[in-house]
């Protein structure tokens, strides 16, 4: 396939300019979208994808630069969500901006024009019939009355993109995707990519912004690479991941492995919980040695964040014996168990561990708020110190501490969150999906951190449904299954398909916990 040229492109981006204050996002972007077909758009946190995207969509207002539908241009300052709809244009993000508690109809009529008897009753029948035919369209194994939060991650995007695309005829609408598998565990993401491509043989142009480069080397036939708010590189042939990381992280990047020097498991465990009790998980048994990580695998429903918040006080434990460092430790919220050495970094950053008006500075100080106080009044001075510390040695990129950490890329909030808990030496780290959508820089310095928070002792434990990470990062791994482990791997000696292969057998077939 070759790379599509002005001419013949169904979507075209000459020019685009953006900047948030002093700081440039956009440099002239100039992007050509060919009809049907994946075209990937890649780059590092910070690059400008989506900022790329907003502008597109008009949620940002451009300051330079066009954009063309079609036949139709449009001046960037001048697109507005409601100019970008008419022209063509789906948006699909990672928040899909649905209900799980409605059904699947119901989510789709909200998208879409419905059948109705007036102007405030819904013709049910008709609604339902509507929308088993678009079901069935794409392929999607669920029934109009199902609830939507009862279907799979994969099968809720696809009713989200079946959503945006309702109103087309012949797939002469461009589907663009911001990351829709950022969240989702491998098997269903494997399953979303299969349909996507279902979707571009037919003939449908699909825009996917995509971290997992994995995916974009199976899917896409056309990548663009972002850099500094700039195109540094098109790819229409040879999209191999390793290539792709390459042109991303702007150099080679030496495969992670993990540390070839292992945790002394002889010496008395940071962490030993015995017969844990909490919510789904039913019997659990966790031990994390000093300078150990112990990932932890599991389907959706395994456990996984369970037990996570359970030990951070975030969740109540029904039963069970929990030590940290030989001392009983059952803490009845997040402030007994930080004042014990216990650090929590959510999988839902923004809406769980960030403040995202505040600033840099005013994130990583919300720990050690209390060392701060001087005569009833705070010492900005060390406060800004100690912040440009933090962002220092985490390399997290920003104009200032003084951002808000709303306008830092995801990758860069991530770091955030870690560099403010690693500042209190924890004895015991918590992570939930430590680099879900993070580009392959960010996450190689991400590793980079959690190693050396290991390396000074501390226990630490990842939850992550991303089977590369737990094998690079983790020494040992639990895959739960059902509320239970059902196996204790040693990553050094587990292969990749090993561990795909214990995740994805179902509760009956399970065979003892293994031990290494």
């Amino acid at each position: 396939m070759t790379s599509p040229t002005a001419v013949d492109s169904v979507l075209a981006v000459g020019g685009l300019r953006k900047t948030f204050g002093g700081t440039v996002a956009l440099r002239g972007v100039d992007l050509q979208v060919g009809a049907g077909g994946v075209h990937a758009l890649l780059g590092g946190n910070g690059s400008g994808k989506s900022t790329l995207i907003k502008c597109i969509a008009g949620v940002y207002t451009a300051d330079a630069g066009e954009v063309r539908i079609g036949q139709h241009t449009i001046e960037a300052a001048h697109m507005t969500p409601h100019a970008a709809r008419a022209a063509g244009l789906r948006f699909v993000h990672q928040d899909l901006g649905m209900f799980d508690d409605f059904s699947v109809a119901e989510n789709i009529a909200l998208g879409t024009r419905f059948p109705a008897l007036g102007r405030v009753q819904v013709r049910w029948s008709g609604l339902h019939r509507q929308v088993r035919r678009l079901l069935d369209d794409y392929g999607i194994e669920a029934r109009p009355q199902d609830m939507l939060g009862s279907l799979r991650g994969s099968q809720r995007t696809m009713v989200a993109i079946a959503r945006a695309l309702a109103d087309q005829e012949d797939n002469e609408m461009i589907l663009l995707l911001d990351e829709p598998t950022a969240a989702l565990p491998e098997k269903e993401s494997q399953e979303l990519m299969h349909a996507l491509r279902l979707r571009a043989d037919r003939g449908q142009t699909i825009v996917l912004v995509d971290h997992r480069l994995g995916e974009v080397e199976q899917i896409a036939d056309v990548a663009t690479v972002l850099r500094d708010g700039q195109v540094s590189a098109e790819i229409d042939h040879d999209l191999r991941a390793t290539k792709l990381a390459a042109l991303v992280a702007e150099a080679e990047l030496a495969e992670v492995r993990r540390p070839t020097t292992s945790p002394d498991r002889n010496a008395p465990p940071v962490l030993r919980a015995t017969g844990l009790v909490a919510g789904g998980v039913r019997g659990v048994d966790v031990t994390v040695g000093p300078g150990e990580i112990v990932g932890l695998a599991g389907l959706a429903g395994a456990g996984r964040s369970t037990i996570l918040r359970a030990l951070f006080g975030q969740h109540p434990v029904q039963d069970g014996r929990i030590e940290l460092d030989g001392r009983p430790y059952r803490p009845s919220s997040p402030r007994d168990a930080v004042a014990c050495g216990v650090a929590y970094v959510p999988e839902e950053r923004l809406t769980e561990g960030l403040f995202a008006d505040l600033s840099v500075r005013e994130n990583i100080a919300v720990t050690t708020l209390a060392g701060y106080w001087r005569w009833l009044r705070m010492d900005r001075r060390a406060e800004q110190r100690d912040a440009k510390e933090v962002v220092a040695r985490q390399t997290v990129r920003t104009a200032s501490v003084d951002t808000p950490i709303g306008q830092l890329s995801g990758g860069n909030q991530q770091k955030v969150m870690l560099g403010r808990w690693m500042r209190r030496n924890p004895r015991l780290m918590l992570l939930d999906e430590p680099t879900q959508g993070v580009d392959v820089r960010a996450r190689s310095e991400i590793y980079a951190s959690i190693r050396s928070l290991s390396a000074s002792g501390s226990g630490v434990v990842v939850a992550s449904t991303d089977f590369d990470e737990l094998l690079a990062l983790c020494d040992r791994i639990l895959v739960l299954a059902d509320g239970v482990v059902a196996h204790d791997l040693d990553a050094a000696t587990t292969a990749r398909d090993e561990l795909v292969a214990a995740v994805m057998r179902t509760p009956s077939d399970l065979s003892p916990t293994e031990h290494p």
